[in-house]
């Protein structure tokens, strides 16, 4: 189940990757066409629009799973070694929470849009609930990741308090 975790997690951080270039080599071909006269792609800038939402949301559990995520740790580095665990600790418990929370929203948004039949209709047109998707699967793995760290004990080089 473990190495499922990974490389699902791992897989996602590979798709964000591509999302990314792929954004690059759509819109530096749209500059470039438009540029030489040769016309636009008007589907580029609002594919653009959903794949940088897309990419972080893919990316977010890998760099949680590398401890590559955004951290503010002084305080952490600063407390003796108990005292960093039990926040350390106190942090994954959040995390888990606030993850649930946004898996349970997530799922609400599609059921809702799903059974609205709403539609996004711009250059591209798609049912809105595939902008949904993503939201309850990547705060899920963020929560599996929390959790793996409570139980694990796991914790990012916590400091002993000041040094003498």
């Amino acid at each position: 189940m473990r190495l499922a975790y990974r490389l699902l997690v791992q897989a996602m951080a590979w798709t964000a990757a591509v999302l990314l270039g792929a954004m690059a080599v759509a819109v530096t071909a749209d500059v470039i066409t438009r540029n030489v006269g040769w016309g636009a792609f008007p589907w580029v800038l609002e594919a653009s629009e959903y794949a940088l939402p897309l990419a972080t949301f893919f990316v977010a559990p890998w760099l949680l799973v590398r401890n590559e995520h955004v951290r503010l740790d002084m305080l952490l580095h600063l407390l003796p070694g108990r005292a960093a665990r039990l926040i350390e600790r106190a942090a994954n418990g959040l995390g888990i929470g606030v993850s649930a929370v946004l898996v349970v929203y997530g799922l609400r948004a599609i059921a809702n849009s799903a059974q609205q039949g709403a539609m996004v209709v711009k250059s591209l047109v798609f049912p809105e609930w595939w902008l949904y998707v993503p939201v309850p699967l990547c705060f899920l793995l963020l929560a599996l990741e929390f959790g793996r760290r409570l139980v694990s004990g796991e914790s990012v080089s916590l400091g002993s308090g000041p040094q003498a």
